[in-house]
């Protein structure tokens, strides 16, 4: 009996999450945080900007506003002033206010653990909440960015732009447990070696499984 396509792309997840695990292994957030509320901040901050920008914005940020209530309150300028490194910053510090004036009023100034209600957050997304659940409670989250898109469409295991789609898919192809920490392992393999405009094809440890490369090999030997 030949296997179905979600028995063959399930295949195809695991050894991809093999193969990568053994490179990198157990992976950590990249973002600095203290509490499940530094996380959400930090994660806010993240969009159109690097971890290590928003690592050195929220080192000073935090000293000011370590919390929901000290942030709820604070001064939509001086705000803007600490995380303007960050970019957008008008829209974000506005987000970072209403989202933290939501966990005072609607969550006794805790982060919520479900993903309905992390998504009622101003600024916070799936993408958002499952770094959140994933990193901050240990409840399993598949964070879809743009080298987790960019990666899953290139190896063939999705088809698609939509990130909800592609967690959707990837949710039903792999044990929960593996969540969190094969999206950390997809997006480092993303920054190492499976770059947007110049992938490494010839030295990433998973070009035998990617469909990307399969044609790619097919152009270069026609060229020959």
């Amino acid at each position: 009996m030949t296997p179905s396509a979600g028995e063959d792309k399930s295949v195809l997840l695991a050894e991809i999450n093999r193969i990568l695990f053994s490179g990198y292994g157990i992976c950590s957030c990249p973002l600095n945080y203290g509490t499940p509320f530094q996380l959400l901040v930090a994660t806010e901050l993240s969009a159109q900007c690097t971890d290590l920008r928003v690592n050195q914005v929220t080192r000073e940020l935090f000293k000011y506003y370590p919390d929901a209530s000290s942030l709820a309150a604070a001064s939509r300028d001086r705000l803007e002033a600490l995380i303007r490194p960050a970019g957008l910053f008008r829209s974000k510090a506005e987000n970072l206010i209403r989202a933290a004036q939501s966990l005072i009023t609607d969550f006794g100034g805790e982060v919520p653990r479900t993903m309905d209600k992390l998504i009622r957050l101003a600024g916070i997304g799936r993408k958002s909440a499952n770094v959140i659940l994933g990193n901050a409670f240990g409840i399993p989250g598949f964070p879809v960015d743009t080298h987790v898109k960019r990666i899953l469409n290139r190896v063939g295991l999705c088809a698609s732009d939509d990130p909800e789609k592609i967690e959707a898919e990837v949710n039903a192809f792999i044990p929960d447990k593996h969540w969190t920490n094969l999206s950390h392992l997809l997006i480092l393999h993303g920054r190492e070696t499976c770059t947007a405009r110049k992938p490494d094809c010839g030295s990433c440890v998973i070009n035998h499984l990617c469909k990307y490369y399969r044609h790619l090999c097919k152009y270069y030997r026609r060229m020959e």
